[in-house]
């Protein structure tokens, strides 16, 4: 059974599901390798991308510790780098399955779609539109339902699976909210949303969601 902390149990049982011996995954936004790591023992070949070369060290460093010689972990950007040869004069291989947990980009789909052959799986967990909504402001990086089908049909792919994942917690007061957010203030300072949920929560506001989308498909 595939485990990994900080991983989400329903997107590792969609990939559980596939026939993971002999498979090369490539793992988009690995960040400390969680996933990868997870799927290194029961896979051909597993490599990690993230563009967060202190991640990637820390990732190195758990393989290394599990004796795992079936993984491997690259510095690159997602948006940027060719799936299929992944960093120059280095990694060329052919993925039969994509992943990514927490990132989700057109790009992710787009390049996805070009490096995997017919069948191949795209397994991803990424935000949906209803993420953070008390904060008014939609993230970026948030899709929902009928744009994410939309670029997965566009880019010859078929939905397995597709599942909006929500959690909405509720608190005892304005303290209580903030201490639960309080790992988010910088980033939302900068963009706005900080001042905003403070709004919401001197509203009477007291709840936070929590909402992403889980999602495998297979290319034509």
């Amino acid at each position: 059974m595939l485990t990994a902390e900080g991983i989400n149990p329903a997107f590792l049982a969609l990939l559980e599901a596939e026939r993971l011996a002999g498979m090369r995954v490539i793992d988009v936004g690995t960040g400390r390798g969680r996933l990868a790591l997870a799927l290194a023992p029961h896979c051909r070949r597993v490599v990690g991308i993230d563009i967060d070369a202190t991640a990637i060290d820390e990732a190195r460093r758990r393989a290394v510790a599990g004796d795992l010689g079936t993984i491997e972990f690259l510095v690159a950007d997602a948006e940027q780098v060719d799936f299929v040869r992944l960093a120059p004069g280095s990694v060329t291989m052919r993925p039969d399955m994509v992943v990514a947990h927490l990132y989700l980009s057109k790009a992710l789909v787009e390049k996805s779609s070009t490096a995997l052959g017919s069948g191949g799986v795209l397994g991803f967990v990424g935000f949906h539109a209803d993420q953070w909504r008390e904060t008014g402001r939609r993230s970026r990086f948030a899709w929902d339902e009928d744009a994410i089908r939309d670029l997965l049909e566009a880019c010859d792919f078929r939905i397995d699976h597709l599942e909006v994942d929500t959690e909405v917690t509720t608190f005892g007061s304005v303290e209580e909210a903030l201490a639960a957010v309080v790992t988010f203030e910088d980033r939302w300072r900068q963009d706005g949303r900080w001042f905003r949920y403070v709004e919401y929560l001197e509203r009477g506001g007291r709840q936070l969601t929590r909402s992403h989308l889980i999602v495998k498909a297979r290319r034509r």
